[in-house]
């Protein structure tokens, strides 16, 4: 096997052929199938080696360094000789695991991102914050990479590439990433595809300059051009090979006038072959992947609905069998325009190739028997992070990494392939049920608080739009860096990876609730109702509960304008598979340890919230019937003055 070229002189590009294997190929003909511009390819052109890989299994070979190595540590030497060593990476039986040095980098920082150039954007500029040119860092960039053994490939965005195409270009030695975004974006054969390949986005990623430039932050820098360019100055995937991409994908569709949500989508079989698909929205650790998920039961086989936190009082449920579910997609739903063909509802396909799990909640055997075993009998290799492992181990997705002693990492992760999940639906699907989930803190009479949903809310269209601008980030955010106070993820909860403008953001949003005059919008809430922490169930039980009652309307006598008009309508009451929920999980006034006070306290916290972030988008360019319905918050409307403003068919 040749070694990596060490030569400016002699510098090649490289082919992967079999594991392991690799031939000399021309520098030209493999350059200019990618069609890249200039300056990138002359700087391809002087690095010491280029990889360039044509299928996923290439990257999985250069994980840990070579397809021989089992292991390797991700280490970068500073202009001043230092050496920074970032990422311990170890060949597992069921994939790779990476764990970062730092307990900073194993979350995204949501102030990563910066915009370094002049078109539209109410987003932070690069000049804002640094006293340097990205210009002239773009160089810099330039040259490092110019200088190192790198690894490309190239990639199609949106399933069937229906948002064009993107390359990455990675050091070599932090082939674990190009793995962990080969896996979640695909890998294309530029020898083989049968048509001109024309890249709409390219990534770069240098990670010392973490350390030489930014302080050891996570930045992520967007420069939109004819290409749209992506360095990544970090080795944690999430701003980047993650939410870069989305980040890219948001642009192009505000370009052109579509959506790329911010959701899960699963397709729910009842017991009797009723199918209702819901798209599950919300800020990160908002209850996306878990909306995939079947209920987690204790070893008895019930269901632990809630525990009291003031009582310790426990109820459970028994329900023998719930509903099968078809995921559709994790995380990102793109909503192009080529999908939408039925009136009415709203069409999204999958935006990505592979699923970024977070599996914080899975604490022990036995908690999700399904994606346990998926993961731990895994037909393909997997990227773990976070997690504790040993070379040639098998990663465990409870077993948690600590971030200090007695201390686990919130966000231990793992990125699963789509099409080795379970009963995936390929292709685009019409939404029924658009939930919106929002984690929420214990709430009591000592501590009021903002955890005043019930188990399930109605809203009418015009408040499902109201809570997407604002996007609660929530009750202890496992997914990022966050100081814990109550926070907005900003529009459609996908604001933080936008490079545009809010309010174009917020219209775009509008039109599709105009649209969706068949689609019912529902609240579910997360870790809390009131004073019982019931973790995931509330929204698990609710997804049974609406697929079981089919496209059925709800009565008058069936639901009541919330104490909270921001809530929309609560339920009088819920039966699930013979079994009443208690009227306090569905309307937390009548929680005694709450009470209609401390509620209405709550209520206040959650009202302010609103007005200050909805504020921010009161603008010229914003779509009238919106700033009908910001206003109509603002004077404290009522449920039924949001229902009047946008018709639904509740």
């Amino acid at each position: 096997m040749p070694t990596l070229g060490t030569s400016k002189q002699h510098s090649k590009v490289w082919k992967t052929e079999k594991p392991g294997e690799f031939r000399e190929m021309s520098n030209d003909s493999q350059l200019e199938k990618l069609n890249i511009q200039d300056d990138v390819k002359k700087m391809l052109l002087r690095a010491k080696s280029v990889t360039i890989a044509s299928k996923i299994e290439d990257l999985a070979d250069i994980a840990c360094g070579s397809a021989e190595q089992t292991n390797q540590v991700v280490s970068y030497k500073l202009p001043n000789g230092e050496i920074v060593e970032e990422v311990d990476v170890v060949r597992i039986k069921n994939g790779v695991s990476a764990n970062y040095r730092e307990s900073y980098m194993r979350r995204r920082d949501p102030d990563c991102m910066l915009v370094a150039d002049e078109k539209p954007s109410d987003k932070t500029r690069f000049k804002d914050r640094y006293d340097f040119s990205f210009d002239s860092l773009r160089d810099e960039t330039f040259d490092w990479l110019a200088d190192q053994d790198l690894a490309i490939f190239a990639f199609e965005m949106g399933e069937g590439g229906l948002a064009g195409d993107a390359i990455a270009i990675c050091p070599a030695n932090a082939g674990f990433f190009a793995f962990g975004l080969g896996l979640l974006q695909g890998v294309v054969d530029i020898n083989t595809i049968e048509r001109e390949f024309n890249p709409g986005l390219i990534i770069y990623v240098a990670p010392p300059f973490r350390q030489t430039h930014f302080d050891g932050k996570q930045v992520v820098v967007h420069k939109r051009s004819d290409i749209h360019e992506i360095f990544s100055y970090n080795l944690y995937p999430g701003p980047s090979a993650k939410k870069g991409v989305y980040g890219a994908l948001i642009e192009l569709g505000e370009q052109q006038g579509w959506v790329t949500a911010h959701c899960s989508a699963v397709e729910v079989v009842t017991p009797y072959d009723n199918i209702v698909t819901f798209m599950h929205e919300g800020a990160s650790g908002g209850g996306k992947s878990e909306m995939l998920q079947q209920p987690h039961r204790m070893p008895d086989g019930r269901l632990l609905l809630g525990r009291n936190t003031i009582t310790n009082e426990k109820r459970c449920l028994e329900i023998q069998r719930t509903c099968e579910l078809n995921p559709v997609c994790d995380d990102m739903g793109l909503c192009h325009p080529d999908l939408q063909e039925n009136k009415g509802k709203l069409s999204i396909t999958d935006a990505e190739n592979a699923w970024f799990v977070r599996v914080d909640h899975i604490k022990e055997y036995g908690t999700d028997p399904d994606l346990e075993q998926l993961t731990l009998n895994a037909k393909e290799p997997l990227l773990f992070l976070n997690m504790d492992t040993v070379e040639g181990g098998t990663g465990i997705i409870w077993n948690h990494i600590e971030d200090e002693p007695g201390v686990t990492c919130p966000n231990p992760r793992v990125v699963i392939p789509r099409k080795i999940v379970p009963n995936v639906t390929p292709g685009k699907v019409n939404i029924d049920i658009r939930s919106f989930g929002v984690r929420m803190p214990p709430c009591s009479q000592a501590n009021p608080s903002y955890g005043i949903l019930g188990m399930l809310h109605i809203l009418p269209p015009a408040l499902a739009w109201l809570w997407r601008l604002v996007s609660p980030r929530g009750f202890s955010n496992p997914s990022i860096v966050d100081t814990g106070e109550m926070s907005s993820e900003g529009v459609g909860s996908y604001w933080p990876f936008s490079t545009g403008r809010k309010v174009t953001q917020a219209n775009l949003l509008l039109k599709q609730f105009q649209e969706g005059t068949a689609t019912r919008y529902i609240l579910i809430p997360n870790q809390h109702i009131g004073a019982w922490e019931t973790g995931f169930m509330p929204q698990w039980l609710v997804r049974d509960y609406l697929a079981r009652r089919g496209h059925a309307h709800f009565k008058s006598d069936q639901v009541v304008p919330s104490r909270c008009s921001l809530l929309g309508y609560s339920l009088n009451k819920m039966r699930i598979e013979g079994v009443m929920m208690p009227l306090w999980f569905l309307q937390v006034d009548t929680q005694p340890e709450i009470g209609p006070e401390t509620f209405d306290k709550g209520a206040e916290i959650l009202t302010g919230f609103f007005h200050d972030q909805l504020k921010k988008y009161i603008h010229a360019d914003l779509d009238p019937l919106g700033r009908s319905i910001i206003d109509c918050c603002l004077a404290g409307g009522t449920v039924e003055d949001y229902q009047n403003l946008m018709t639904e068919d509740r």
